[in-house]
């Protein structure tokens, strides 16, 4: 690992380096870490189509730092600071891929062998999270997913005609901007400031999206709805009545598919796509307020089970707790969020 920087932000500190993924490419790695305290859990960005980790996600990684969790994130190739075209997505499995070795390595090291380890994606990085449990079903306790792409909104999908011709040309002219959209920025984010951030970070890809890019967004969004039933990891998922970008009703079917026993479905009225960093103060706050209390409480439910099991001659107490906490893991039913309603 190289090209360390750092520098401190209050009760946490931020940091960042580069790391080498497959034939080559460098990948932007980025981490908040709480200062002078041991992390509770781990926590690994999966961020949105077109965006990046550290100035994008910077809200979050900055609040669930102090709050007490390491926090961890990666550029996608062909996004942010990592190398390669930008905006393009070749391949859905070797974006997944590189997160999966990134964030396993993480986890792999010696303070953090112990921890627990929790995902967090924001739309296309919500289709991410859910990957990279398909590929390791039992290796992450629990998965917080933020207005995921489990489906396209169809208020910004092309024309089915338009679609089925681009699928086409996509073998023929990968690389091309041509395929017809709207405009995500103005769509996603409610906060005019932020879409002022967006467009001026150099960061962030705003052309039209690649032929091949689309075509692998589209795909994969196909396969996550077809296989909601797969789902088997502890989840919150939370989304925007208001959003124009990805469905919030796929997020409720999500919910109802998934055969996890801990799964939570929020719905906030009124909000839009970026629940995370474009709201009103006070709908950050609650929806942080939301996110933290869900990790805080298995992040605590777990720990309870692995500091008894490290106990010597509690062998019934660890049978029974760790019973007490697969058997009592919450279903929340489907509830709205009463939060202002904002245009």
């Amino acid at each position: 690992m190289s090209n360390l920087q750092a520098g401190g932000i209050g009760s946490a500190r931020y940091e960042e380096e580069f790391t080498t993924g497959s034939q080559g490419v460098r990948l932007f790695t980025c981490r908040w870490l709480p200062e002078k305290r041991d992390p509770k859990s781990l926590v690994f960005l999966c961020h949105g189509y077109g965006m990046e980790c550290s100035i994008s996600m910077r809200v979050t990684g900055t609040r669930l730092a102090k709050a007490g969790f390491a926090v961890y994130g990666i550029d996608y190739r062909g996004h942010g600071k990592s190398t390669g075209l930008q905006g393009y997505i070749p391949s859905f499995d070797e974006l997944v891929n590189d997160c999966s070795n990134y964030f396993t390595s993480v986890c792999e090291m010696m303070t953090n062998r112990n921890k627990m380890r929790f995902l967090l994606g924001e739309s296309m990085g919500g289709a991410v999270a859910l990957m990279l449990h398909r590929k390791k079903p039992s290796f992450w306790h629990g998965a917080v997913l933020v207005a995921p792409m489990c489906k396209i909104a169809e208020e910004i999908k092309p024309h089915p005609l338009v679609i089925k011709t681009l699928a086409k040309l996509s073998s023929v002219i990968p690389k091309w901007k041509i395929v017809p959209s709207k405009d995500i920025t103005e769509s996603a984010f409610k906060n005019p400031d932020w879409r002022d951030e967006i467009r001026s970070n150099p960061y962030c890809y705003k052309g039209k999206p690649r032929l091949k890019t689309a075509k692998e967004l589209l795909m994969i969004s196909i396969d996550i709805e077809k296989n909601l039933h797969q789902v088997t990891l502890p989840f919150l998922v939370i989304h925007g009545g208001d959003d124009t970008v990805t469905d919030p009703t796929v997020s409720q079917a999500l919910y109802d598919t998934a055969v996890s026993k801990d799964k939570t479905f929020k719905l906030y009225p009124g909000m839009w796509h970026a629940l995370t960093s474009a709201e009103s103060q006070q709908n950050l706050h609650l929806v942080f307020s939301d996110i933290l209390a869900w990790l805080d409480e298995r992040s605590m439910k777990i720990s309870s089970v692995s500091e008894m099991e490290n106990k010597p001659g509690h062998d019934k107490q660890r049978m029974k707790l760790s019973k007490s906490v697969r058997t009592r893991a919450p279903t929340t039913k489907t509830h709205d969020i009463q939060g202002p309603k904002m245009r």
